[in-house]
């Protein structure tokens, strides 16, 4: 099994924390999205992973690929480098890596995390995951037969067709057949707003007689811009901490603090007189002291001192001694 992961975007909807580090790259409870991603997936297919694509854009530089090779080398799989320096769409993303294409994929966009306990049926051309949500119209989604197997698929439906939202994570049998199917779009260029589809690949394949099939989740969290990145490192933290996970390292050093679980505490991190918690992450060697921190996610080499944070997001090496409250601050910043 192979993983192809598009996230040639740079993610404007969450700056500044993307002005210096690629939306995938942020961490959630201490690691970064993509890395989360790619885990479960591994932990869904329940198969050895052969390789994992990561299609990114050439100006996020070579410390972007190490970062991205060595999340592959973890799962014991090859890492592989693709570029896409123009976005014309999901579907020229993905040819991106057509290298990479061969047996059975899987193909997950890199700004969406998910819990799903189900088995992924590998007789299907292609299993889709989708979650049921009570606004389909913002979403694409799915329809499907008296058997449970997708017959359309619908674009932000302005009536109702189905409440079946699609994720952004697909597994394809042959990774061949996608792509021949997305080199047909090229090569005919077949676009839709000046974009080549991968729906419309899927479409294609569809009217051929391949059977397509939902993977259902339990759980969708976005990582779009900083209150919903906010909220799903609060979600993953109680994910986690009902896991048993213990999420608090050896190596931080608490004095006179208390700690409010569920919490994600890096290594090297020094509290002194602060209440960090409930629903905070931490990354290594921080620093916070005399704060009060609920509800945020902070990256790493920070100094928080007379703070008393809620909702807050606050990049690496940045330095905030203050009485401001929701804030938003990225990397190497100083509010001093």
């Amino acid at each position: 099994m192979k993983i192809i992961v598009p996230m040639a975007g740079r993610g404007s909807r969450l700056r500044p924390h993307t002005l210096t580090v690629p939306k995938p790259l942020i961490p959630i409870a201490g690691k970064p999205i993509v890395h989360r991603l790619v885990e479960d997936i591994a932990g869904v297919i329940n198969q050895d992973i052969e390789e994992i694509a990561f299609i990114i854009h050439r100006s996020f530089g070579t410390q972007v690929e190490k970062d991205l090779i060595a999340i592959a080398e973890k799962l014991g799989s090859k890492g592989t480098i693709y570029y896409q320096d123009e976005p014309l769409g999901t579907g020229h993303a993905i040819m991106c890596a057509k290298e990479s294409m061969s047996g059975p994929i899987v193909v997950a966009y890199a700004d969406t995390l998910f819990r799903a306990d189900f088995t992924l049926d590998t007789t299907a051309d292609s299993v889709i995951w989708v979650k049921q949500v009570d606004d389909p119209s913002a979403f694409g989604v799915v329809q499907l037969n008296d058997n449970k197997e997708i017959v359309d698929f619908v674009e932000k439906p302005k009536e109702f067709v189905s409440d079946l939202a699609i994720i952004g994570i697909y597994y394809f049998k042959s990774g061949e057949t996608l792509r021949d199917e997305l080199q047909y779009l090229l090569d005919n260029n077949i676009m839709k707003g000046g974009e080549y589809q991968l729906t419309d690949g899927l479409e294609n394949m569809k009217q051929k007689g391949m059977k397509f099939v939902p993977g259902k989740v339990d759980e969708w969290m976005d990582c779009g811009n900083k209150n919903v990145t906010v909220e799903t490192n609060t979600r993953m933290l109680g994910f986690l901490h009902a896991d048993g996970e213990n999420m608090v390292s050896s190596s931080a050093v608490v004095e006179n603090s208390e700690i409010i679980q569920p919490c994600y505490i890096g290594e090297g991190v020094v509290l002194k007189n602060a209440t960090v918690g409930p629903n905070v992450s931490l990354g290594d060697n921080t620093k916070v002291e005399d704060t009060v921190i609920k509800n945020s996610l902070v990256q790493t080499n920070t100094v928080i001192k007379n703070a008393d944070l809620d909702n807050a997001m606050i990049g690496n090496n940045a330095i905030f001694n203050g009485k401001f409250t929701n804030v938003s601050i990225g990397d190497y910043s100083v509010l001093d």
